[in-house]
């Protein structure tokens, strides 16, 4: 089918290595979800789908969404869609998704008492939130086992905190996308013999929406919402400086680069395989903080917050990031020597 990442200036990989392993992936979830409607039904298991107690969410509804994102993914793993088609598919596999009644409908006052009812504004923010979701895993998926890896710690921290939650499925949904990631890590570490494509990319951003927003259903505190989000800070936060920096120079949004975080980290000279584990280790980080604050409360939230933001600087001013930031901003700015900080060096960079 061709499906394959060929060589160029803006990829890593310096041999063509066929994509779309988002479909094993999306294959070994469905196995998986298969054994425990099985044992529901076959041998009377207390769980979620064939036993649920009435809830509000239709879970083959929900598999259904995921299982459009996939095939959106694959098309594009296949032909190449343009950006409009691909965004439009996100757009329809999310609100698959909302309409099927999983969904960011209230959120307990941080300020006081009670909740705050999103009405029908919740099913556009529901579709957003799992949009971006998808694409901030998209985009970060740039290095051999780096998308992967991130999904994958990111699932176990979330399998803690739902677990010491009691919330039982989304700590199984948890556990089953660690269990896919981990298996797919076996293929895709450096040197990967297979990529995962956008059919990868897409499914777990919005499986990893999907499991955040099981858990927001079953507990609709702040804390419970933002731990996700701690979680995933690396990506959100690459794709965020993509976006400002694409809109500060009039490019398009879509339009791909070689300034991501990734692509500064192999710039100073730490490999394909050190760059993975370096952004390994911090999203560790930021989980486990992100499991402190799930079972901290008031200030004690707010510190650790506080906490990772100073970590996070300081691993970026360790790894001379900031000093890459400054260069090629003053790389484009600057024409003239005199223009130039004394640091910026003879040769313009």
């Amino acid at each position: 089918m061709d499906a394959v990442d060929y060589p160029s200036k803006r990829r890593v990989n310096k041999r063509p290595v066929p994509r779309m392993g988002g479909v094993a992936m999306a294959a070994g979830i469905a196995v998986a979800l298969l054994v425990e409607v099985a044992g529901e039904y076959f041998l009377g298991w207390a769980g979620f789908y064939i036993t649920d107690d009435g809830g509000t969410v239709n879970h083959a509804g929900v598999m259904c969404g995921l299982l459009f994102i996939v095939c959106v993914g694959a098309m594009d793993d296949v032909y190449s869609l343009k950006p409009g088609v691909k965004f439009g598919g996100q757009l329809l596999g999310a609100t698959i998704i909302a309409t099927s009644g999983l969904l960011l409908s209230s959120i307990a006052n941080p300020l006081g008492r009670g909740f705050i009812e999103f009405g029908w504004m919740s099913y556009p923010i529901t579709v957003l939130y799992l949009v971006c979701f998808m694409n901030v895993i998209n985009l970060i998926d740039g290095l051999d086992g780096l998308a992967a890896g991130i999904t994958d710690i990111a699932a176990f921290f979330l399998f803690l905190i739902a677990y010491g939650r009691g919330m039982e499925e989304t700590a199984m949904l948890s556990i089953v996308l660690l269990g896919v990631t981990l298996a797919f890590l076996r293929y895709n570490f450096a040197p990967a013999s297979i990529f995962m494509g956008d059919s990868g990319s897409l499914l777990l951003g919005a499986m990893l929406g999907v499991i955040s927003l099981m858990g927001v259903m079953r507990s609709p505190t702040v804390i419970v919402l933002a731990v996700p989000l701690v979680i995933a800070a690396i990506p959100i936060a690459d794709t965020a400086a993509a976006i400002a920096r694409r809109l500060y120079h009039h490019k398009p949004i879509q339009q791909a680069d070689r300034k991501h975080l990734h692509h500064m980290l192999l710039r100073k000279g730490y490999g394909v395989r050190k760059s993975v584990v370096i952004v390994y280790a911090w999203t560790a980080l930021l989980g486990v903080g992100a499991w402190v604050m799930s079972t901290s409360h008031g200030v004690a939230v707010w510190a650790m917050i506080l906490v990772l933001l100073m970590g996070s600087f300081l691993i970026l001013w360790k790894l001379g990031i900031f000093d890459q930031v400054l260069r090629h901003h003053y790389h484009g700015r600057h024409t003239r020597q005199e223009d130039k900080p004394k640091w910026y060096g003879r040769h313009g960079r």
